[in-house]
């Protein structure tokens, strides 16, 4: 995705009236995604999510922002964009309409060091823990597609 691209999603979101941008990473190894858990004292604790975050002020772009926020989380470098995925909208608990992209990265890096989170887990769409609707589809439509034999 190109500067004028990230341009344009932000000047969509920005007539769409959207008061936060949040960006997420699908990060997929050997068919699973790393999904990693809210504390239980946070807002929507224990809930399992894909790394990511707000957008800040300081951040050069979205994709800026999602490799700050990837290596803040995980500990991992993120060093490719595959694809754009989806965006969906939500409204945080302070009433702010927050419009959520992701996108499908590769990372460097073996081991998972969290920050923020209390636990993580490379998970599949059939998996049980706690995951939103939508991350689900996510992973079920991205991180288990079969792939073309060499």
């Amino acid at each position: 995705m190109n500067s004028a691209q990230l341009a344009e999603i932000v000047a969509r979101d920005a007539a769409d009236g959207v008061g936060q941008h949040v960006v997420r990473a699908l990060i997929v190894r050997s068919g699973r995604a790393l999904m990693l858990r809210r504390p239980a004292h946070e807002f929507r604790g224990g809930v399992w999510e894909m790394p990511g975050g707000k957008v800040e002020p300081h951040d050069g772009d979205l994709l800026d922002a999602l490799r700050r926020e990837v290596h803040e989380e995980t500990g991992l470098a993120v060093t490719g964009f595959t694809r754009y995925l989806a965006a969906f909208d939500y409204t945080n608990r302070k009433g702010r309409y927050v419009r959520q992209h992701t996108w499908a990265v590769t990372v460097t890096g073996e081991r998972v060091q969290l920050s923020e989170h209390d636990a993580y887990t490379w998970t599949n769409a059939s998996d049980t823990h706690p995951i939103s609707p939508e991350d689900r589809d996510l992973i079920n439509r991205h991180a288990l597609r079969p792939r073309a034999l060499p």
